[in-house]
């Protein structure tokens, strides 16, 4: 298949794309912004021609292809562009199907279409593709600008669905959670491994390591050279794993000044942390008419923290972001910046990213140039850090990807000199190894961010602080990612019954001090060969994790051999529990040794 003169896959010297979809399939799309991964749906879905090849499909298959951009020219309202029949007589589907799922979404479908934001008409789009139920569905970052309550109604659908699906998402919790194949799009190469997205990146590196030794037996310099970005990516993410226990350090040390579960107050150990203060809020409140989106609530934010903003739609997640940063003034109460605050804040709309531009004249203004926050590097040896080919650095930007687009910006903006980077919703369109790549670009920033996101995976690699909204003005304050929150959240019902115990009282109990601070520990022999090699174990114990599921997930092994599968399924859970040891071994050991 050509696009814009090039071959996106395919073509002279490449073999051929082969894929079959089996009725019940539930696979994961994989390949880089650009590779082709839109254009494959769309061949699918008949709404394109290969240059060459031929599509078969079953008599009578119905497949459904939602689209990232849906199309509603011509279509007064959102339920006029969910009712609708295609033009090769496709049937539209029942009204009362699309109410009962856009409720779920909420989304209102009386919306003028016109009128409608891009997540107005994603959703609805969504609502038409699963009210149609039909035998293959085609998802394109189905998550993108649904709130978290909505993708794990999503999930449920999904789970219970009679059909078969494949979806492109960056949302990895998503696709572990739902998937159990995997398509590789890969420079031009189509790969698929019967195993789900919970053991991709291990089937990748070892395609990778495979690769990376026949180049060097072959001492093809020039071949080594053309992965310079695949063992990038690779080494990325074990330099992530060194990020993501210094993530565990900051968590715990962050949650040693939050004070009882659910508070909001930041308690400070000490006169130096006040130092460290960049953005005080102090009893701050919002109120839209009669409703309260933000009560009473109080937050220290320091230099360094990590700070996610989570919950529903409409729960107000903007508009604690807009305090905190200064674009809206509280009703009551009171937010203090740091004077030397300088903050950048990312477009989601890519407003600035004008198509008829040169990445060059985006990054360097047309020259060879760039400043990255005092550092001067040369543009095409930065487009690398950001997982571009260099030679694309005379490429207009209207011919990139909405996914190329957005790593281009991230690039832009990272270059800029600041100590408050503002992130809202930054995972949409990106790749999977963009995801990485921005989670090590935040881990390194050395100034404080604000991010929004519903990506939980992105969420537990990436913020020392979690505020959790649920819409009714309160904000739990909890040291840790998403996971952390829904944690807190479900232990909630047992807090409210403590509490009602204590009804009775006039005034409420003193909180309880602070707890002291720690005392700085030697180690003894043991306990400091186990700090210095639990991470590689931790790793080792994934990896085998990841084999072990991947065997599990041929669906004939329990038939055909009962005593492996027995004996494999013990052996994960024994890694999983060991793995769950090490981890809790190892974060009590930095604790003593950053105490």
């Amino acid at each position: 298949m050509q696009q814009g003169g090039r071959w996106l896959f395919g073509g002279p010297d490449r073999e051929a794309l082969d894929l079959h979809i089996g009725p019940r399939d539930r696979i994961a799309l994989i390949g880089r912004n650009g590779a082709g991964k839109t254009t494959l749906f769309r061949l699918i879905a008949d709404r394109i021609e290969a240059d060459r090849g031929t599509r078969k499909t079953k008599a009578h298959t119905h497949i459904v292809l939602l689209e990232q951009e849906p199309d509603f020219t011509g279509f007064d309202t959102l339920m006029d562009f969910a009712l609708h029949s295609t033009a090769d007589g496709g049937q539209a589907p029942a009204e009362h199907e699309v109410e009962a799922i856009a409720g779920q979404l909420g989304i209102d479908m009386s919306r003028d279409a016109a009128t409608a934001s891009g997540g107005e008409k994603r959703r609805a789009a969504l609502s038409r593709a699963l009210a149609l139920d039909p035998d293959l569905l085609l998802l394109d970052e189905p998550t993108n600008h649904l709130d978290l309550s909505a993708i794990d109604w999503l999930e449920g659908w999904l789970e219970r669905y009679r059909g078969a699906f494949i979806a492109i998402s960056h949302d990895r919790e998503f696709l572990k959670r739902l998937t159990r194949a995997t398509l590789w799009l890969d420079r031009g190469n189509l790969r698929r491994k019967e195993v789900g997205f919970g053991g991709y990146e291990a089937w990748e590196e070892q395609v990778y390591a495979e690769e990376a030794r026949a180049a060097e037996r072959l001492d093809a310099k020039l071949k080594i050279e053309a992965h310079w970005l695949e063992r990038g990516v690779t080494a990325r993410r074990k330099r992530n794993q060194g990020r993501l226990e210094k993530l565990w350090d900051m968590r715990a040390q962050r949650a040693a000044m939050i004070g009882p579960a659910g508070s909001a107050k930041l308690k400070l150990a000490s006169d130096d942390n006040k130092t460290k203060s960049v953005i005080v809020a102090e009893k701050i409140s919002k109120s839209y008419g009669d409703r309260a989106i933000i009560r009473d609530f109080s937050l220290r934010i320091q230099r360094g923290d990590r700070i996610g903003l989570v919950g529903g739609n409409g729960a107000g997640k903007t508009t604690l972001l807009k305090m905190l940063t200064g674009e809206l003034e509280p009703d009551t109460g009171e937010v203090t910046r740091a004077k030397t605050l300088s903050g950048v804040m990312i477009d989601q709309q890519r407003s600035l990213m004008q198509p008829d531009k040169t990445i060059r004249q985006v990054l360097a203004e047309g020259g060879d140039w760039i400043d990255v926050r005092g550092n001067r590097k040369h543009v095409q040896g930065y487009l690398k850090e950001f997982l571009f080919d260099p030679g694309l650095v005379d490429t207009k930007v209207g011919t990139l990807s909405g996914g190329e687009r957005s790593r281009l910006l991230l690039a832009r903006e990272f270059a800029r000199e600041s100590n408050l980077l503002v992130l809202d919703e930054p995972t949409n369109d990106l790749d999977l190894e963009t995801l990485d790549l921005l989670q090590e670009v935040i881990a390194d920033y050395e100034g404080t961010v604000l991010l929004v996101s519903h990506d939980r995976d992105f969420l537990d690699r990436t913020v020392t602080i979690t505020l959790g909204l649920d819409g009714s003005g309160k904000v739990d304050v909890v040291a840790g990612g998403y996971a952390d929150w829904e944690r807190k959240r479900k232990e909630r019902p047992q807090r409210a019954g403590r509490k009602e115990k204590a009804a009775g009282d006039t005034a409420p109990p003193a909180p309880p001090p602070p707890p002291p601070p720690p005392k700085a520990a030697k180690l003894s022999y043991k306990d400091q060969r186990d700090y210095e090699l639990l991470p590689d174990r931790i790793v080792e114990l994934e990896a085998a994790i990841a084999r072990g599921e991947e065997i599990l997930s041929d669906p004939d092994l329990f038939t055909a051999d009962p005593q492996k599968f027995a004996n494999i399924t013990k052996g994960l859970e024994n890694a999983r529990a060991e793995k769950d040891a090490a981890e809790e071994r190892w974060l009590e050991l930095a604790e003593q040794v950053e105490g």
